[in-house]
């Protein structure tokens, strides 16, 4: 049967209803009679169930993309071996999505910077400009100030050009008015192809992203918008050093999430034909009632910021980001024993963690990372599992939540040590160029760990760090004393097992920083 339709005038407009993500009532709420009488409150979606809505219909009409990646509800899961080389199917339990679609939503909602890879044609453009859309942009505008990456771009194409008249008769930079780019201002900014722009030029780039302003003839100028939010989307058709111009590094670090974009999938491919024979392009009929107002994306990170983090999942990431700095051999000084300090010294790091016999290689998740996540990386997990919990409607975020973030914040930041025996033979291979399995792999195995040693037990280290967070205002000599004896009881403890991983070399620093606090305040109170 031949389907046509894109006659149906309604294809567009069709939203998904609401509730969206049902949720189970608040038991702690109370009513009275007066409840039951009163007059109904006037209906008005919340901006979570509105980007929810936004979702559904990026993914049900606006873009092609049936890859349910974003995974929820796994330990309920159904699962189907297929094929001879341990291909597995997974039906998760629960309501999960597509990062294709996902990451860009939340990056909008968070005011973020996201990279889109993946082979030409592949609608990572498309994506970028649908956000701006929803920005309430309009469609032509959004496709005019995409800016496209090309060997010759200069700093004057990306940000403007000083006035000609100026440029002759001032008589100095403050007489130069420069004819600003408008791109500039626009609460969604597109760059295609950021890998193919000049070294020079990503500088310049690199200046607005990180900082929020542009430079040129001694000017300024700010490039938040009114609102103080906005998105920025990059593609690229790879991020492993492909491209007209390697991308500097400080750029590359500044990309919050990288995702993937995935191939046609052929089931689809009717809907391919309807958009041939309609010539419709999604961004012209997003419906109006999915627009946010900038005063919405104020509120909307101000709700997602203020989303709680659990105490017990705070140990967890902590445990979890405490495999990776430390490298046996590293460096002669204590806090010097960092892949860090090799590898900004030229020395290779996936030597240096060769030559640890201090540790076995095979269990030690830090031996099979080539660095470890910096604090930029590691707020940016936090905010990305707080958007996605209030995304997903939850009062608090969850380790699912953090987990399913994790291959996207973390990706191009912690890169695998391809020397790691893991890699060289059997199934894990895989995992070499699939680096999200990696990452939710390496991620499961230190929350297996924490668990296995009684992580949801406060350790003797935090209980340490906890009285010291009380303060020591108060305290007496013998108090502080004590406490500067616990402090070494238990570096003792932990010198006796004789082998160190990753997160003992964090417990040791912070010990170490607790020594050195309260003996410098046990030698002021001393010399009162």
């Amino acid at each position: 049967m031949i389907r046509a339709t894109y006659r149906d005038p309604e294809r567009w407009n069709r939203t998904s209803q609401s509730p969206t993500r049902p949720v189970a009532p608040d038991a702690d709420a109370r009513y009275t009679a007066d409840d039951l009488f009163a007059a109904a409150p006037p209906v008005q979606t919340a901006l979570d169930e509105k980007l929810r809505r936004a979702y559904f219909w990026l993914v049900n009409r606006a873009v092609i993309s049936p890859y349910y990646d974003v995974e929820f509800g796994l330990e309920r899961a159904t699962r189907f071996p297929l094929g001879d080389a341990n291909a597995q199917l997974v039906l998760p339990a629960e309501q999960s999505y597509s990062s294709n679609a996902l990451l860009p939503l939340l990056t909008f909602a968070v005011g973020g910077r996201c990279l889109l890879i993946g082979g030409p044609g592949r609608g990572k453009t498309t994506l970028a400009v649908l956000m701006g859309v929803l920005a309430g942009q309009s469609p032509a505008d959004v496709r005019r100030d995409v800016q496209q990456g090309q060997p010759q771009m200069t700093i004057s194409d990306l940000v403007g050009m000083p006035l000609p008249r100026d440029l002759v008769n001032a008589e100095s930079l403050d007489g130069i008015r420069i004819a600003w780019r408008r791109w500039l201002d626009a609460p969604v900014k597109i760059v295609d192809e950021y890998n193919r722009i000049p070294t020079k030029t990503q500088s310049a780039l690199l200046t607005m992203v990180a900082e929020g302003y542009v430079e040129s003839h001694d000017q300024m100028h700010r490039t938040t918008p009114p609102g103080g939010i906005d998105s920025w989307y990059f593609t690229a058709n790879d991020d492993a050093g492909g491209g007209t111009f390697p991308v500097i590094q400080a750029l590359k670090d500044r990309m919050d999430v990288t995702v993937q974009s995935l191939g046609f999938n052929s089931r689809f491919f009717d809907e391919l034909v309807t958009r041939v024979e309609a010539g419709e392009r999604p961004e012209d009929h997003v419906p109006a009632e999915l627009v946010f107002t900038p005063d919405d994306r104020i509120r909307m990170r101000a709700a997602i910021r203020a989303t709680p983090l659990p105490p017990a999942l705070r140990r967890e990431i902590e445990f979890f980001v405490s495999q990776f700095e430390f490298a046996q051999h590293g460096g002669r000084m204590f806090e010097y024993r960092t892949k860090d300090v090799v590898a900004t010294s030229g020395g290779d790091v996936a030597e240096v963690i060769g030559a640890n016999s201090g540790a076995d290689l095979q269990v030690d998740p830090g031996a099979q990372t080539l660095g470890s996540v910096s604090p930029r990386a590691l707020q940016t997990l936090i905010l990305y599992a707080k958007a996605c919990a209030w995304f997903r409607g939850q009062k608090a975020v969850s380790r699912e939540d953090v987990r399913a973030m994790v291959p996207f914040a973390l990706r191009g930041k912690l890169r695998p040590n391809l020397q790691h025996p893991r890699f060289d033979a059997g199934s894990d291979r895989e995992l070499a160029t699939d680096h999200a399995s990696w990452l939710l792999d390496l991620f499961d195995a230190a929350c297996a760990e924490h668990r296995r040693l009684g992580g949801d037990r406060p350790d003797a280290t935090a209980v340490l760090l906890e009285q010291f967070g009380d303060g020591v205002d108060g305290l007496d000599a013998l108090a502080v004393s004590q406490r500067v004896t616990a402090v070494e009881a238990r570096i003792a403890q932990i010198a006796a097992t004789r082998k160190l991983y990753g997160r003992d070399f964090d417990e040791l620093v912070a010990l170490k920083y607790l020594h050195q606090r309260y003996t410098n305040y046990l030698r002021w109170l001393e010399a009162r």
